[in-house]
């Protein structure tokens, strides 16, 4: 199987102290019924940059645990991040401290500032996933139709809500681990 994994809020946390929903507020919005990523201008990026900094992303370990157990010879794993360019140097670092670089067949940045649905678009396409696994519902209800053949995973805390967002190509879990019940081959 050919499997696709987010990096921010699968293997690298949100700073602690700062709300997940406000992040999402102040990055993404819809105009016109059309989703939108704001990229941040020059004063903004520094401080993003600043909590890009290992010490206030810590790792989620079961996550990087479930990937450990996916047995190697039957799956080809993929990384997918869609942070921007003025993140490449926090990014690198992050994957080299907590050892991210040595899980995955090949990882592709959107470095090049595209917005992040188009950019995880256009890889999605070029590598025809069997799954991937992301946090952002608004992403993967724009990626999924483009997508049949593809499981997606919608990783969330949201266990009120969960059961209500789903449809027919994106599944909601709470831990990366529930992927193994809906396919069963990643571990064989």
């Amino acid at each position: 199987m050919r499997i696709g994994f987010d990096l921010d809020k699968i293997f690298v946390d949100y700073p602690p102290f700062i709300p997940d929903q406000l992040i999402d507020r102040i990055y993404k919005k819809k105009s016109n019924g059309e989703l939108i990523y704001r990229i941040p201008t020059l004063p903004e990026q520094y401080l993003r940059s600043f909590f890009h900094l290992s010490i206030f992303r810590p790792i989620i370990k079961e996550n990087i645990d479930v990937v450990k157990k996916i047995p190697r010879a039957n799956n080809q794993l993929f990384l997918i991040s869609s942070r921007f360019s003025f993140l490449e140097k926090r990014t690198k670092s992050i994957l080299e401290k907590y050892k991210l670089d040595t899980l995955f067949d090949d990882m592709y940045f959107n470095f090049e500032d595209k917005q992040p649905h188009i950019f995880k678009n256009e890889i999605l396409k070029k590598l025809h996933l069997d799954i991937y696994i992301d946090d952002d519902l608004h992403l993967l209800r724009y990626i999924a139709p483009y997508h049949k053949k593809t499981q997606f995973f919608w990783l969330t805390s949201d266990t009120d809500n969960k059961d209500k967002h789903s449809l027919y190509n994106i599944i909601p879990i709470t831990q990366l681990a529930e992927i193994v019940k809906y396919t069963p081959y990643v571990t064989r």
